[in-house]
């Protein structure tokens, strides 16, 4: 099995025209990466400006508007990619989506978009990218972004699946950070527990043990290591990225 040269390593990384996607996505770009940046067609003008950064940093940048939850889309995601930037090397499976309700409130539709592109959407997106790897004859690097024990579960049988073909998979868990996620949170949470705007991200932020909320810089820097050589021997792994908020 060839391994893949150090030139051609490219990464697609979804929803990554902002936060945490964006700051992932540049972090890659800085350590040699050409990145497909992927998002909703309504991020299409956050999307080229992060690329217009990419390009900055010397590298190649391509914009791929599509939706997770969509196989085709995320399979026509994957063939423009290697189309415009060659080979994929690295699956940055980011995107995701929350719902602040109270759980009786919660409607059957709400489930289902949360797991239409939290778990189905990063399954769509690590099948379609071991596909693409495995038919290069190359291993990769897929790694998958989110908090629910589903898709650690995934990313666990994933990696025993994926490991006879040097492919490694592994998840980041991120805590608090400062993203307009996490600005619609507080605002959600807000209204239903009557607090002022920032008031409820500040409260929340308090567990962290480090003192700090979280920067999508903070999430980059961890997926870069898992990009890189240097983690080689991890696969399966969920990291929890949270300044201290949980403790394995």
């Amino acid at each position: 099995m060839a391994s893949v040269a150090k030139h051609l390593k490219t990464a697609i990384v979804t929803g990554g025209a902002r936060g945490i996607g964006q700051g992932i996505a540049l972090k890659l770009a800085s350590t040699g990466y050409d990145v497909t940046i992927a998002d909703l067609p309504s991020m299409s003008g956050e999307a080229t400006a992060t690329a217009k950064q990419i390009e900055g940093l010397g590298r190649k940048a391509f914009v791929a508007l599509g939706d997770v939850s969509v196989r085709s889309s995320v399979e026509r995601m994957v063939a423009d990619h290697v189309k415009n930037l060659g080979p994929l090397f690295t699956m940055v499976a980011n995107a995701g989506v929350c719902e602040i309700k109270p759980l009786l409130d919660v409607t059957e539709e709400d489930m289902r978009r949360m797991y239409s592109v939290n778990v189905f959407g990063l399954f769509n997106c690590y099948q379609a990218a071991a596909k693409q790897m495995i038919s290069q004859g190359t291993p990769g690097r897929l790694i998958g972004g989110a908090s629910k024990f589903a898709v650690r579960g995934l990313t666990q049988g994933m990696a025993m699946e994926m490991a006879p073909y040097g492919i490694r998979v592994n998840a980041y868990c991120p805590g608090i950070h400062a993203t307009p996620m996490w600005d619609e949170i507080d605002a959600s949470l807000g209204k239903l527990e009557g607090r002022a705007k920032g008031e409820t991200l500040k409260k929340y932020s308090e567990a962290i043990a480090l003192g700090r909320t979280g920067t999508p810089e903070d999430v980059a820097k961890l997926v870069a290591f898992l990009a890189s050589d240097e983690s080689e021997y991890m696969t399966g792994q969920s990291i929890c990225i949270d300044g201290g908020i949980i403790f394995t």
